[in-house]
């Protein structure tokens, strides 16, 4: 099978291209700067979002399109500019897959265009499906309904799915490695009151549910990228303590983060429950499906 993923070079972008590449699969890998990258066996990159590219000459005849691409949610303040090339480069990168997509005479059978969990805005005491259709009003459910919205133009005869991610669970990179500095040092603690919901799933999960929504022609439109045991950020911090071996104590104010981080707090201060209902009707089996495993996995080792 042959698999383009725009946004390749980030955290779930490298997980799920070793996945492919392991499973015997080529995949092509869209990049604005394909003179510093160099080809391998199964592994192509195609230049893109770039004047005078082309990219359809090179991925006409690809099986499935997967697109990641979109600046980094985590990195520096949401500044007013921070906050446009959150939304931009989201919209930018999927309206250029659909239109690459549009010109291609053998089109892929299957567009993944990412997403996320913050759709649903964020709740104490909810549990959110893939069936719960109202979004929420806050601006990270604002880029999601755009985001997705920009990715239903796709040709009618591509199947549409767009992986809501949560937070994501990987030892180098992401939320948790942020964290584990903290935990460390002995100075891991609970973040603003603790009750907030955190929706992980393990970066192997990750990409072998991006591969298992290729491959299964019933996953379709939203589906939720959670591990079926959410839980509160108090227990998750006692978790990875516990993993650690190192206390759980110091609590970090929420108005301490308000001020370090600014609006960027949500993503720790806020949260939703979700589950992943669409997965686990399809029988997609997790690697993953408790946070002690997902944990010692990642960092119970070190």
């Amino acid at each position: 099978m042959k698999v383009a993923i725009a946004g390749g070079t980030g955290l779930i972008g490298q997980a799920v291209t070793n996945e492919l590449i392991n499973q015997g699969h080529h995949v092509y890998v869209l990049t604005r700067n394909k003179a510093q990258k160099e080809d391998k066996e199964l592994l192509s990159y195609v230049e893109w979002l770039k004047e005078g590219t082309n990219p359809e000459k090179n991925l006409d005849g690809i099986e499935a399109f997967i697109n990641l691409a979109g600046e980094n949610l985590n990195s520096g303040r949401w500044t007013s500019d921070k906050k446009t090339k959150i939304i931009e480069s989201r919209i930018e990168a999927t309206e250029e897959t659909i239109r690459i997509i549009g010109k291609m005479t053998n089109k892929p059978s299957v567009l993944l265009n990412g997403s996320a969990v913050g759709y649903y805005g964020t709740s104490y005491s909810k549990t959110f499906t893939e069936l719960d259709e109202e979004p929420g009003e806050d601006f990270l459910a604002g880029v999601v309904q755009r985001w997705e919205a920009a990715s239903r133009e796709v040709p009618p005869e591509v199947r549409l799915v767009n992986p809501r991610f949560g937070v994501v669970l990987d030892r180098d990179d992401g939320a948790l490695s942020k964290m584990l500095p903290a935990f460390k040092f002995f100075v891991g603690g609970k973040l603003g009151t603790g009750e907030q919901w955190m929706s992980w799933i393990h970066i192997e999960d990750v990409a072998q549910a991006l591969v298992h929504c290729i491959l299964h022609q019933d996953m379709q439109g939203p589906v939720n990228f959670t591990a079926p045991e959410p839980q509160r950020m108090k227990d998750f911090g006692k978790t990875l303590a516990n993993v650690l071996n190192r206390p759980f104590w110091a609590p970090v104010p929420s108005t301490i983060l308000h001020i370090v981080l600014g609006e960027m707090s949500l993503l720790l201060l806020e949260g939703q429950k979700v589950i992943p209902a669409k997965l686990h009707e399809s029988g997609y089996i997790f690697s993953y499906p408790q946070l002690q495993d997902a944990l010692t996995d990642l960092v119970g080792k070190s």
